[in-house]
């Protein structure tokens, strides 16, 4: 770091405090150290405290333990995110523990421990917790601890830095062991407050929930400033040996990387990218020692669980920015990151080790550029990275101020692949059946257009929703952001009749997502007027927007589609109008038959390269209509002579089910249309039009 550091503040309210229980306090306590990644990374870390609690059994007063259950998160957990366990059983599991290869055993017996079957299942950190002889302890990830931690001579600097008040412990992999080291630990230095795992992280501990968390923040803060100091005028990673292109440039080769490279990495699972290009990444990418640091690996255990052991360096020159040249040596660069992977495996493995999992990279590092990362879902990516920015912050502490060294490949393999990691797999949920996939869809803050979003959302999806309507689309996408996640909805502003709007929002969604799978075109408008009062405008306003707006976005999603190489998926959303005509509506008829006869054309096209093409065909969707809320409900209404007030149970009495249709029914179809569920459909088209004997497809 140069200049003034950045110092953790004390966010802690004695009035909310006071309210809490000491449960409450807990979850206070680790939600406010959540909340800042310098203080610890997405899912990692550990917080407890020793409660007093009411058997539910005996009614006695027992000792509690409670901690941060397996798979939690401190900063967004809640109550029932804490495993409860009594202290009692726990201490007696010291007497049947026979040494380090009994480490996996162990983890068997905490269930036996648990405290009114309180069904959060006990991580392997929990004896780390309940050994320690206070109430209560944080054990965090800080970057500024870690960065001591990863450093060649990290004992004499944790002396340095803190003298006798934090000890320090040799690296071992947590578990059962190492909770009856800190124990050792803490009976032999009453005095101490904390200690450093070496390679590892941060213990601290108190007998008051409030001393706990303002302790962890001082021992945190004294460590940035103390690198503050002494990084104070010193060349970081060597210095800087390329230039980064500014932030258009950059975004620009983002696009035009991440899908060729999702699509050789995601042949056997769909992948999703993240692309984070913040400063101290750049600083990284463009340094001397990123090749060397970068081979070292990471050091916390942590950070290789999310990123792998280390990333895939891109070999890109920003001073003659040749993407195309990256992309041509993209298949040899992965065939040797894969087979390095491979080494690493069989060199490894033990015996019962799980079998090897994806070899190919998470984390790209491209000078001048930034980092791509990727995993199965968004969030996962978008965490993968953020945990590898905690490994450039702990690279460039350590080896500014001394020696960096990530852990020996046979401890990262035993983690990585450790059984009680690969059960925790093995108990994930089964992926959605868009897991993985990312959807475009035009119209996306109208009614069919918001109501597919939401069906293939809910399917696992990631979404991209396109609209004409700024206003209507922020709104929307506010709502999908709330209910969804942030991670998983984009929106952009698009005219689908503007060639360069279109070009310029598929690259967006390849750099927000790494790619699009689905493309949902659904953008339209409605007009009616008898032939001889049909004005040039309103003709090529319909011509425009559905016939040569659907070919727009068709022709960027099948370059796209073509580029990474593992199919795709058009849905053109167009109208029973197009096969049955309508009297006084030529110009919206004949664009709607021209979107089905291009559809026709496209599943021709896109077919050697598994894209698929099909249509539905809705008609008369009144309900959260755009199109219906305009001049087109009246005049549909005069056509058929009618009130405007009738014209719903009017579309109802006309069908042959005497049905109404609404967005959710063509949100269906579409689903249905853009899953597996019609892997061997393409050139087709669905009515959902309640039965029209007119639309009959012929």
């Amino acid at each position: 770091m140069t200049g003034q550091p950045r110092l953790l503040e004390n966010r802690w309210d004695d009035a909310y405090a006071a309210r809490l229980d000491e449960p409450g306090k807990l979850l206070y306590r680790s939600n406010l150290l959540g909340a800042d990644k310098r203080i610890t990374n997405y899912g990692g870390g550990n917080t407890s405290a020793k409660v007093e609690e009411t058997d539910p059994l005996t009614g006695e007063k027992v000792r509690v333990l409670w901690v941060k259950g397996s798979g939690g998160d401190v900063g967004t957990i809640k109550l029932d995110g804490f495993a409860t366990l009594y202290m009692e059983k726990l201490e007696a599991l010291k007497g049947i523990y026979r040494g380090v290869e009994d480490e996996d055993r162990m983890v068997g017996f905490l269930p036996h421990c648990t405290f009114n079957l309180n069904p959060r299942a006990a991580s392997i950190d929990t004896p780390l917790h309940g050994f320690v002889p206070h109430v209560h302890v944080d054990h965090m990830h800080p970057d500024a601890i870690i960065a001591i931690a990863a450093a060649k001579n990290s004992k004499a600097l944790t002396a340095q830095i803190f003298g006798e008040e934090i000890g320090w412990l040799p690296w071992r992999r947590p578990g059962f062991q190492l909770g009856l080291d800190l124990e050792a630990f803490v009976k032999a230095n009453p005095k101490a407050k904390g200690v450093v795992l070496e390679s590892h992280g941060l213990f601290t501990w108190a007998d008051d929930a409030r001393d706990c968390y303002l302790l962890t923040l001082d021992i945190i803060n004294r460590a940035i400033e103390w690198f503050g100091r002494e990084t104070e005028g010193k060349t970081i990673f060597g210095g800087a040996v390329a230039k980064s292109l500014d932030e258009a440039g950059r975004r620009a080769v983002a696009a035009k990387l991440m899908p060729e490279i999702r699509g050789r990495i995601g042949k056997g699972e769909r992948k999703l990218g993240h692309f984070d290009d913040q400063a101290a990444v750049l600083e990284f990418v463009n340094s001397k020692d990123l090749k060397p640091l970068g081979a070292l690996g990471t050091s916390c255990p942590d950070h290789f669980l999310r990123t792998k052991i280390r990333p895939l360096i891109v070999d890109f020159d920003p001073a003659k920015p040749d993407v195309d040249a990256v992309i041509a040596g993209l298949d040899k660069a992965l065939e040797d990151y894969r087979a390095d992977y491979t080494r690493y495996y069989e060199a490894c493995k033990r015996g019962n080790s799980p079998a090897m999992r994806d070899p190919n990279p998470v984390i790209f590092l491209v000078p001048g550029v930034g980092m791509l990362s990727f995993a199965k879902d968004k969030a996962t990516a978008r965490i993968a990275g953020e945990f590898y920015v905690n490994a450039i912050n702990v690279m460039r502490g350590a080896s500014t101020v001394s020696e960096y060294q990530g852990l020996p490949e046979q401890e990262a393999f035993d983690i990585e692949y450790w059984l009680l990691e690969e059960a925790k797999l093995q108990r994930m949920p089964k992926p959605k059946s868009l897991a993985g996939r990312v959807a475009f869809v035009t119209g996306g803050a109208g009614g069919i257009g918001r109501a597919t979003a939401e069906r293939l959302a809910g399917e696992g999806a990631c979404v991209v929703l396109a609209d004409i309507d700024g206003n209507a689309l922020a709104e929307v996408g506010a709502d999908f952001a709330k209910k969804y996640s942030g991670d998983v909805v984009r929106t952009v502003t698009l005219n689908v009749t503007d060639e360069a709007g279109v070009i310029s929002s598929f690259a967006e969604a390849c750099v927000e997502f790494g790619g699009v799978d689905i493309l949902v075109s659904n953008a339209g408008i409605a007009s009616s007027a008898p032939v001889e009062s049909t004005e040039l405008s309103m003709w090529n306003k319909n011509i425009d927007i559905l016939a040569t707006g659907y070919f727009l976005v068709s022709r960027e999603a099948f370059r796209l589609f073509r580029r990474q190489n593992i199919g795709g998926n058009v849905v053109f959303v167009a109208s029973k109008n197009g096969l049955a005509s309508s009297p006084n509506a030529s110009a919206y008829c004949t664009a709607k038959a021209a979107e089905i006869h291009l559809a026709r054309c496209l599943a021709l096209e896109g077919a050697e390269a598994g894209i698929r093409v099909n249509t539905v065909n809705p008609d008369a969707v009144l309900r959260g209509s755009k199109i219906w809320g305009g001049e087109w409900r009246e005049q549909r209404a005069a056509s058929s002579k009618i009130e405007v007030s009738e014209l719903e149970e009017h579309y109802r009495k006309r069908s042959m089910l005497k049905l109404n249709v609404f967005p959710e029914d063509i949100a269906e179809a579409i689903y249905f249309l853009a899953s597996d569920l019609s892997a061997k459909s393409t050139g087709n088209i669905i009515n959902v039009d309640a039965g029209n004997a007119q639309s009959f497809p012929r």
